[in-house]
């Protein structure tokens, strides 16, 4: 990557990102026989999320130096959230509960238990890349794949981990995790060939997917200026009720160890539980009939920006930097992805339980809605739930995966 990238201007990357997916979409509908052959193989939303990525390894333009990304997340997911959960079928979430939770935690036992065996491969293989307090610095990487920041955080502050290890694990987290999260897009555009292969028990998905496209059928209209305001007013005024609402609650459990540790001090966290409430509840009212004029639509198309700034952080070329870092993260993120396979197989349960159970852990609550609308907007929900119950462990689980490898690590 170039020391100083073509552009940094925060208004022309945003400007270059949205060219980018007009591109892709505009592609995506091209009757050329290339098009259609390339799409059947590489699916548009991975594409989103790579060329963005691609273009910040080859510094052209600042993925790093940009507010993007943070504005994003703060200001285009809430919105998002509350849009995708405006219709949500509670009753067809419901039925995926006992199955949905068994993933996510096999996703979490895989990462619990990946940190040791990647360890002790190293010990065999390279002692010095796993010599010393390195096991510190993996813990705090076993706290933001299991939980998020404010677990990584708290990993850190917990084992007094050294600054220069700390960013070479976020290092690790960043490529690592973006890595794994573009394998899951694509498991996501073929889940229904997967599934088939794997004889996946996918009715509760496929009953969900089909009562919302006869809702949607049953609804559907030409939306006008007012329903595009209406929906634009639900959906950040939904998330300015939310950041009104976070920043006392946060700040009421502030100083207590055990709020820390559940993410309840994270203005953030509540951010997302109380937007992702606040739609969920609307879906209760006549604000549900804006699903017919877009409302999901709307939310997917923050989606994709969000999408397209959560690429802006990869830089591929910081793997050849530390290599032998870079394969710990690679082994152990094989170690929970073998778990949840497993899992999956004993449960015949579909990929999108797969993918969201591994999100949820991995990427928390700003990326698992994500993966989950991947699959269908109507299950983004099940993303956010499962990723809050990732902040309510990651402190504990992240504590005793650290003592696993400090065991391991000799």
């Amino acid at each position: 990557m170039t020391d100083a990238p073509l552009i940094t201007h925060p208004a022309a990357v945003l400007g270059l990102l949205l060219i980018l997916l007009g591109l892709v979409f505009h592609t995506t509908q091209s009757p050329h026989p290339f098009w259609q052959r390339f799409y059947r193989y590489v699916p548009a939303l991975l594409l989103c999320y790579l060329l963005p990525a691609l273009m910040n390894t080859l510094g052209i333009i600042d993925g790093t130096g940009t507010p993007l990304y943070r504005v994003a997340i703060d200001y285009l997911l809430p919105p998002t959230l509350a849009l995708l959960t405006l219709s949500v079928d509670l009753p067809g979430i419901r039925r995926l509960g006992g199955k949905a939770i068994a993933m996510f935690l096999a996703g979490t036992f895989g990462i619990v238990i990946g940190g040791p065996i990647a360890i002790l491969a190293f010990r065999a293989l390279s002692p010095e890349t796993v010599a010393g307090d390195t096991w510190t610095g993996m813990a705090t990487l076993a706290g933001s794949w299991i939980g998020g920041g404010a677990n990584q955080a708290a990993m850190k502050a917990v084992f007094d981990v050294d600054a220069d290890l700390f960013g070479a694990f976020v290092a690790v987290d960043i490529v690592v995790a973006n890595l794994w999260m573009a394998v899951l897009l694509w498991i996501a555009a073929n889940h229904r060939r997967i599934d088939a292969r794997r004889g996946a028990d996918t009715t509760a998905i496929e009953a969900l997917q089909a009562r919302m496209a006869s809702f949607q059928a049953a609804h559907a209209r030409i939306p006008t200026l007012a329903d595009l305001i209406r929906i634009l007013a639900v959906g950040f005024g939904a998330a300015g009720f939310a950041a009104v609402l976070a920043a006392p609650l946060s700040a009421a459990f502030a100083g207590q160890d055990w709020a820390v540790r559940l993410s309840l001090t994270s203005t953030f966290f509540w951010v997302v539980v109380i937007t992702t409430a606040l739609g969920v509840g609307l879906s209760f009212t006549p604000a549900r009939r804006l699903e017919g004029a877009g409302a999901s639509r709307v939310g997917s198309a923050l989606l994709y920006v969000l999408i397209a700034t959560i690429g802006l952080h990869m830089d591929l070329t910081s793997i050849v930097r530390q290599p032998g870092l870079f394969a710990i993260g690679v082994i152990w993120m094989a170690v929970h992805a073998t778990v949840l396979l497993i899992a999956a197989q004993v449960l015949k349960a579909p990929s999108f339980l797969f993918a969201v159970g591994s999100q949820a852990n991995i990427g928390a609550a700003a990326s698992a809605p994500v993966v989950a609308s991947a699959f269908h907007p109507a299950l983004a929900p099940v993303g956010v739930l499962l990723a809050v119950l990732g902040y309510g462990l990651g402190t504990y689980a992240a504590w005793l995966c650290a003592q696993l490898m400090r065991i391991a690590a000799g």
